[in-house]
């Protein structure tokens, strides 16, 4: 990997008003610029090249382990055996890099992966100077950068620019699939309303802080750990089964979020993570100063990564759960639970002891009987014309869905297609009328939700 370390005068500030034509058209060479990358998905984006996208890359991060890391994990995929990339990182470091990326205008895509509180300002900035922009979520973290947001999209529209996160659970085929099982309606009927005791669709997600990336383990900022700079768990991760509950209840329907979502409830409690744990997370021997005034018994840290929220989208009660813990069990990972009740069926994707800690779909019948596995096979037959290869396997209380393993890529493989979804949109100019209006939603929903939780308690 070329490693270009530049520093140097930003240009006069009238520069700063001139707008980027970083607008692509079909043919155009895709030109990324990385920008402060603290978190490992920015990496995971140019896991593998990427068709239309020069190798030649610029970064614009200030100097420092976040930057070294990112680095490191490109060489890393440079210098692979196997399908290496040929990523050519040219790396501005000065402490005016926000101002010179802007001034350079030495790309046409700016990928953002890294702190949460600086990253809504960095999105609006570079929308408003005319680049496109792929961010990884959350885009948002509280009600103030929501509103800053909006205001982003609204001129990203106005320049016609793309600004679009990575939903990148929107690739797992377990999901995928429950949401075609879910529009089937000889199978699933409809999706229930439910109640706030009993929701129609019920999802949580575990994360862990210890965990794998790329094959070593992952060493996580100190600031990751402070919920001002990442966003606690709902308003992060919880992005993700917001966009999953919008995708697969109601597939291709805009949302109005002043209209169509009601909150009934929610609440956020804390993570302890240890000292000892903590420097195993981030190399560093104690808590900085700004995360001592969460640090109980002077070594537990208090990490309000877990929330919850209860809440109606065109009316159908809907529980989001996102939770965090320090490590997981043996031969597990990060953990995906979702359930949605239909007047015909319930589909529930496990991911348990029984299912070897890999995702699991199952077909629940409320009536299982021989007139509905007769519908049932023949409406397969719509899923393997998509699909090929996925069969039903029948249980006790239904169908397990058995997937062939060439759909089982992985979660990082999904950020490359991701990444090849937003080039297309921006090569084509076909971004669905519903994903912007239902990105401000979804943000909507995760802001609104802390808001509440805060209030409540």
């Amino acid at each position: 990997m070329k490693k270009i370390i530049s520093n140097g005068a930003v240009l006069a500030a009238s520069l700063l008003s001139l707008t980027v034509l970083a607008q692509v058209k079909n043919g155009d060479k895709i030109k990324l610029i990385t920008l402060d990358p603290g978190h490992f998905h920015a990496a995971l984006v140019q896991k593998t090249m990427l068709k239309g996208v020069d190798a030649r890359v610029q970064v614009y991060a200030p100097a420092g382990p976040d930057l070294q890391s990112h680095l490191d994990k490109i060489n890393g995929y440079n210098k692979r055996g196997q399908d290496a990339t040929n990523w050519n990182e040219v790396v501005y470091t000065g402490t005016d890099f926000f101002n010179k990326m802007i001034a350079e205008k030495k790309g046409n895509v700016v990928v953002m992966a890294g702190n949460n509180l600086k990253k809504t300002e960095y999105v609006k900035r570079s929308i408003d100077a005319g680049f496109n922009v792929l961010g990884d979520k959350p885009m948002a973290i509280d009600n103030q950068h929501f509103e800053m947001l909006k205001s982003a999209f609204a001129n990203a529209a106005q320049k016609k620019l793309v600004l679009y996160d990575i939903m990148t659970e929107r690739y797992e085929i377990t999901n995928n699939l429950q949401r075609e099982f879910a529009m089937i309606t000889e199978v699933f009927g409809q999706l229930k309303k439910g109640t706030v005791q009993n929701p129609a669709v019920e999802m949580e997600s575990v994360h862990y802080f210890y965990k794998y990336v790329s094959g070593a383990v992952l060493s996580r900022p100190a600031w990751f750990f402070d919920v001002k700079q990442q966003g606690e768990g709902l308003q992060d991760v919880g992005v993700h089964l917001v966009d999953l509950a919008q995708w697969q209840c109601f597939p291709n329907r805009t949302i109005n979020y002043k209209t169509d979502i009601k909150f009934n409830n929610a609440k956020r409690w804390p993570s302890e993570i240890t000292q000892s744990q903590f420097k195993a997370i981030t190399k560093l021997d104690g808590f900085p100063e700004f995360l001592r005034k969460n640090v109980i018994k002077d070594t537990i840290l208090q990490v309000y990564a877990n929330g919850t929220v209860n809440y109606k989208l065109f009316g159908v009660n809907m529980k989001l759960t996102a939770k965090w813990a320090y490590s997981a069990p043996p031969g597990s990972a990060d953990s995906h639970y979702s359930l949605l009740h239909g007047t015909k069926a319930d589909l529930v994707i496990h991911q348990g002891v029984e299912e070897k800690y890999q995702p699991a779909l199952y077909i629940k019948p409320l009536k299982n009987d021989a007139a509905y596995e007769k519908l049932l096979m023949k409406k397969l037959k719509i899923i393997q014309a998509k699909y090929t290869g996925v069969e039903l396997k029948k249980d006790a209380g239904g169908w397990e869905v058995i997937v062939p393993e060439k759909y089982k890529d992985g979660h990082e493989a999904h950020f490359g297609r991701v990444t090849e979804k937003y080039l297309g949109y921006l090569r084509n100019g076909n971004i669905p009328k519903w994903e912007v209006p239902n990105m401000i939603a979804k943000y909507y929903t995760t802001t609104t939700a802390l808001a509440l939780a805060i209030k409540s308690k």
